[in-house]
């Protein structure tokens, strides 16, 4: 029964984020992503780890993505109009699409040679060792981001502002 579960919600995640990618709205790219990342969620607690699907959900659905809506409404982005010149976009997507079918091809290949995969233990996606880890040795990084993320916000309303009007005449 885990398993239907599992392939349903993988198979959900994987054509919502292909919709995330195509679709040409990018609300409904932003909605998209919602499914993913609920499916994303689903998918760790199936995996043992009903915390790590909790937080999915409340910081990347909850905030990361009104956030992300916030901004496409704040600057009014449409729906892509037509192709224009995406040649060279489309070319390092399709290598990179092939980079990533050869890594699976790889993984696949590495566990039929026998290699083992590690079993996933409870001590493996407990909250102590990931808050250790996250607020000792990747705390900047993640200041950086956060850095990062509001001068992102900053600059979309700057960039969104309309310029008032001048309202002098030229004295000529």
């Amino acid at each position: 029964m885990s398993l239907a579960v599992f392939a349903v919600f993988a198979s959900l995640a994987t054509i919502s984020a292909l919709v995330v990618v195509l679709h040409r709205n990018p609300v409904y790219s932003v909605m998209s992503l919602v499914v993913t990342l609920v499916s994303v969620a689903a998918l760790f607690v199936l995996l043992g780890a009903p915390f790590l699907g909790a937080l999915q959900i409340l910081v990347y659905t909850g905030a990361i993505l009104v956030l992300f809506l916030f901004v496409i409404m704040l600057l009014n982005v449409g729906r892509e109009d037509t192709d224009s010149g995406g040649g060279g976009q489309r070319v390092v997507a399709l290598i990179a699409a092939a980079l990533f079918g050869g890594l699976i091809a790889l993984l696949f290949w590495a566990r039929y040679q026998g290699l083992r995969v590690p079993t996933l233990t409870p001590e493996a996606v407990a909250l102590r060792p990931l808050a250790r880890e996250l607020l000792s040795t990747y705390l900047l990084p993640f200041e950086i981001v956060g850095v990062l993320l509001l001068a992102a916000v900053i600059a979309a309303t700057v960039l969104a502002a309309k310029n008032p009007p001048s309202g002098g005449a030229s004295s000529s």
